[in-house]
């Protein structure tokens, strides 16, 4: 419009010869650009969602559970680690795997105190805590699958099949295997340098999360999500179900099976007990990884839900570093029977009565775990 103006105004031999309507003109612009504005409504399809609100209530008491939980899972894990490391005698490799697991929840057990923290007041601790705290939370979860995944096919070995598992020297593959799991789970857990400290949109407290480069984001986060979702959870868990389902359907088809069955019970329950507490939160990620990646189309109520989700299930899972004490001091007879001799032993706990039979009922291989 200026350059046909420009144009108009120098094209005849004068400029008192030119006759120009600048009425048309005008009214050209006005139709143009004269819009009413009342008229556009904000599509909600294209707005950023609005992140849920927790109560001060709620927040308060996930922060009580977090130090609860801490001082259950710290005591309890050192005691399983004081009671398979003071075993006199060579440990078998699931006893081994166990002691590293206990390990592995103590990490994750150290953390706790630092979200208990966060929850109420932001992050507080500066952003090379945060990736500390980030990487000891990822190694005790690769770590804690990785060693499940161990127990399950040493059973798996040693019952089902027997004469291969001796001909091999199991407890020094053991070490072997223990070393890798640490590798491996130090390596997964890397991507928690991607953690920092920063300020949390329309909020004035301090955040501790993922934080990747614009330009970069989604790759990364799908990236990393997906080695999480396949070799922290999918692949462990394809290979546990088989190995536990052909031992168990092996042991109750042998007669005189009864300890081998009472002694993997404890087995079956800490996997069964890992399960619960860390489907829920790889479910919510995998739904808030579709989501992030537009696989699957969502609404602001449906990414809030998702949000609400990932929030409670993390706190689930991270219930799972002071569950498996738990599950050995009820329900593992012979952790018991060593808890009480390493008591005695201390002046702790008054003589008790063991009959050899109960020492000796444990004794076969396929049995010699500390449960």
């Amino acid at each position: 419009m200026t350059k046909t103006l420009f144009w108009l105004l120098s094209s005849g031999p004068t400029s008192s010869s030119v006759v120009i309507d600048f009425g048309s003109i005008y009214d050209e612009l006005n139709l143009t650009y004269n819009y009413n504005y009342s008229e556009f409504e904000v599509d909600p399809e294209t707005q950023p969602c609005s992140s849920f609100s927790i109560s001060n209530a709620v927040m308060f008491t996930v922060s009580v559970f977090y130090i609860v939980v801490f001082l259950l899972a710290i005591p309890g894990n050192l005691v399983v680690g004081l009671v398979i490391g003071l075993c006199k005698q060579s440990l078998p490799p699931s006893d081994l795997y166990l002691l590293h697991l206990a390990v592995a929840d103590l990490l994750l057990a150290v953390t706790l105190p630092f979200w208990a923290t966060s929850v109420t007041k932001g992050w507080v601790f500066g952003d090379a805590l945060c990736k500390i705290v980030n990487i000891l939370q990822e190694l005790s979860f690769y770590s804690s699958i990785l060693f499940l995944v161990c127990i399950s096919m040493d059973r798996y070995m040693v019952i089902v099949r027997a004469m291969e598992a001796r001909k091999v020297n199991r407890r020094a593959v053991s070490w072997g295997v223990c070393a890798a799991v640490w590798v491996v789970a130090a390596f997964m857990s890397l991507p928690g340098l991607f953690s920092s400290s920063f300020l949390a949109q329309n909020s004035s407290q301090i955040v501790c999360a993922e934080r990747y480069e614009p330009d970069s984001a989604d790759i990364w986060r799908l990236t990393t999500r997906m080695l999480r979702h396949t070799l922290g959870f999918i692949i462990p868990l394809a290979i546990m179900l088989p190995c536990y389902g052909v031992t168990i359907k092996r042991l109750l088809r042998v007669r005189g099976s009864f300890q081998r069955q009472r002694a993997m019970r404890v087995i079956v329950l800490v996997v069964v007990a890992f399960l619960l507490c860390w489907t829920p939160y790889h479910i919510a990620m995998m739904t808030d990884t579709f989501f992030r990646t537009k696989i699957v189309p969502y609404q602001c109520p449906a990414r809030r839900a998702v949000d609400q989700a990932m929030f409670a299930t993390q706190t689930i899972g991270l219930l799972h570093s002071c569950v498996n004490p738990v599950l050995y001091a009820f329900v593992g007879e012979k952790f018991r029977k060593r808890l009480v001799q390493i008591m005695r032993k201390m002046g702790l706990a008054e003589r008790a009565s063991v009959t050899r039979s109960s020492r000796s009922s444990m004794s076969s291989e396929a049995t010699s775990t500390f449960m």
